[in-house]
């Protein structure tokens, strides 16, 4: 029999120089720089410039690459209508899936993509895509439309076409880092999803709009979202003991702990902490953050597991006024910069992903006429 590994644990299936985590030292670097490092000193362009190009870029390529990326914000009228039209109770995911199948659908011929058009595509999905998302979120909301502003930098452009307005630098920094540490983490689900997609020579609209739906999941991208709810549900610090007590006694899963690779504690959240703490402070609201520091505190004591990113995560956007469940829209957002980097690898070295399965059904067996099927 041959071995099977469920959830393709500690299957090596290629190589990649996009990223690499380790487990032993549950580190993260993109491209060899630290995950963490880049959060600290870089803003979210300059990694996705280091993702596809392999090293950060000198103040001239960045103004380019800027220059680029602003140009291509703006997303056309028809698409704009088509949202008007999504139905109010529609996840916010399935409008950027939606969205992005549309840009898809306003290219020529996407049977047969090479790579200059693939690049240009991922330069486009990187700039219109938080477009798609600001506008989903003025639909839902019954408001109108605010149009990207092509001289303003890449968050302060997001914020005000979501929100009318340009938050405090405190904010706009926090933003950046969720931005930069979201960015890559290797052969995740949704990752794997856009490389298998690829692998068909099937075009990158149609691996991102698989990567989406994948990462639309609560086991994946969204878990940001269900650490809210909880927070929300926990409601005061003085509550937060007892309710931790009684989901362990309970045996249900707490979200935002563990991970799937990461031995201990996953390398980005300190860094995602230290930020939405800041924020915190800045806007003078600590009771998420109160409640988190006990959530985990007792996690770590109790079950010896440590927060992963979405744990802080889910908190600092709250904190900036994003609504729940346009979390994991700012993932894709966000991780637009890595997929595109492993779709373009993907296509560099391409194999069909085809993996073997080991049947469990019965043995092969006659067909019995119908009045023979008791």
């Amino acid at each position: 029999m041959a071995l099977i590994a469920k959830g393709l644990d500690g299957i090596v299936v290629d190589n990649t120089s996009v990223s690499q985590v380790t487990s032993e030292t549950s580190s993260l670097i993109y491209r060899g720089y630290r995950a963490q490092d880049l959060a600290d000193q870089c803003t979210f362009l300059e990694v996705a410039y280091l993702l596809w190009h392999g090293e950060l870029p000198t103040r001239s390529q960045l103004a380019d690459f800027s220059k680029s990326e602003s140009a291509h914000r703006s997303i056309d009228p028809a698409l704009i209508e088509a949202l008007r039209h999504i139905p109010l109770q529609a996840h916010p995911m399935d409008i950027v899936r939606t969205g992005v199948s549309w840009l898809g659908m306003e290219e020529t011929d996407t049977l047969h993509m090479d790579m200059p058009r693939t690049e240009l595509a991922a330069l486009k999905l990187l700039a219109k895509i938080p477009t798609i998302i600001a506008v989903g979120y003025r639909v839902k909301k019954n408001l109108p439309i605010i149009p990207p502003k092509p001289d303003l930098p890449f968050s302060e452009n997001f914020f005000n076409m979501t929100f009318g307005k340009i938050p405090a630098p405190e904010v706009l920094k926090a933003f950046e880092v969720s931005m930069v540490l979201y960015a890559e983490h290797s052969f995740n689900a949704s990752t794997f999803t856009t490389r298998v997609v690829t692998s068909t020579l099937a075009d990158i609209y149609s691996a991102v709009t698989a990567g989406i739906c994948s990462l639309k999941g609560p086991l994946h991208g969204g878990a940001n979202e269900e650490v809210m709810h909880m927070l929300i549900e926990i409601g005061e610090p003085s509550k937060a003991q007892a309710w931790v007590d009684d989901a362990l006694a309970q045996k249900k899963k707490i979200m935002g702990f563990g991970h799937r690779v990461y031995k201990k504690q996953d390398s980005r959240a300190p860094t995602m902490d230290r930020y939405g703490r800041a924020l915190a402070k800045t806007l003078a609201q600590p009771k998420w953050h109160d409640i988190a520091t006990i959530v985990e505190k007792t996690m770590i004591e109790k079950k010896n597991i440590y927060p992963n990113l979405d744990f802080p995560t889910g908190p600092a956007y709250y904190l900036m006024g994003f609504d729940i469940d346009f979390f994991t829209p700012l993932f894709v957002m966000s991780r637009i910069a890595g997929w595109s980097a492993h779709i373009i690898e993907q296509m560099k070295a391409n194999r069909l992903i085809r993996p073997l399965s080991e049947y469990t059904g019965p043995e092969e067996r006659p067909v019995k006429p119908l009045d023979q099927r008791g």
